[in-house]
């Protein structure tokens, strides 16, 4: 399966754009989008669902352009948006036999595979319980399990780790994981890390635009023997952020732990190993 995303842009007025002219080739495994807030990542994703239209550009699935025939995308997708709504005085199980009515999913397979789901969300105790009465966290859960009810081939996350705990963050990850072989994942996040740990390509966004595409490791090689750490004076430091890329600090007693970028190594500094944190800190600020 492949989706080819040909120049698209979206604008909302004179000089105000969402996306400009964005490429993007995405096959069968997971893409991990990193971008500050106004990237145009969740644009992008619900171009990609066919809730919004594209001003210009063109958006194939495997040769069909989507944006002329949405249903051959939407019956094979799964789209968890940032704002996910829930009906409060339904409880899990009711919920998402709701969606699959509106999915058009049936039969005397569905209750089972409803449970399946929310097993895997870690929600059958609370399953029989109003979602109103849900912590964030559990909603969010819900929104995964609904995702994945028809089965999709195409899985749109658009940062489906907000309130997650982190021994939940891993079993959403586990379970995507799983699904990869088979389908076309697109998830947003800003937990890096979440993205470090579970996608297979990294696109970095910035204003609309896409400024880097890789393998995790390509991107991060970018950074070789350029990310380094020094102990400085807690005065020093406005000085050293003149003259440095600095990517994080650690306050000490009376010094300060500096990461930064250096295209060679400085007196009493220590090379350290980049991180996909460090590559796309460095892409965004640079």
């Amino acid at each position: 399966m492949k989706l080819e995303i040909k120049n698209i842009s979206k604008q909302y007025s004179k000089s105000k754009f969402g996306l400009q002219n964005f490429s993007i080739n995405i096959e069968n495994g997971i893409l991990g989008l990193l971008g500050p807030n106004g990237a145009g990542k969740s644009t992008l994703m619900k171009i990609i669902a066919t809730i919004s239209n594209p001003t210009s550009g063109q958006i194939l699935l495997n040769g069909v352009d989507i944006t002329k025939n949405p249903n051959r995308i939407r019956e094979i997708l799964g789209y968890l948006p940032q704002d996910f709504g829930v009906y409060p005085n339904l409880n899990a199980f009711e919920f998402l036999e709701y969606i699959g009515a509106m999915k058009g999913i049936g039969g005397p397979n569905l209750k089972t595979r409803i449970s399946q789901l929310l097993e895997g969300v870690n929600l059958m105790e609370a399953a029989k319980k109003p979602i109103g009465t849900y912590s964030g966290g559990m909603k969010q859960r819900v929104g995964i399990a609904q995702v994945l009810l028809n089965d999709p081939k195409i899985l749109i996350f658009d940062e489906p780790t907000v309130g997650l705990d982190p021994e939940e963050r891993v079993r959403f990850r586990n379970l995507i994981s799983d699904l990869a072989n088979d389908a076309i994942i697109i998830l947003s996040s800003h937990i890096v890390s979440d993205i470090e740990t579970i996608a297979d390509k990294v696109a970095i966004m910035q204003h609309g635009k896409l400024i880097s595409l890789g393998y995790q490791q390509e991107i991060i090689d970018t950074l070789k023997n350029k990310v380094f750490e020094i102990e400085i004076d807690n005065n020093d430091l406005n000085t050293f952020k003149v003259n440095h890329l600095i990517l994080n600090t650690i306050r000490k007693k009376d010094k300060i732990l500096i990461r930064f970028i250096a295209n060679e190594k400085l007196p009493d500094t220590m090379l350290c190993n980049a991180t996909l944190e460090d590559a796309y800190l460095y892409q965004t600020k640079k």
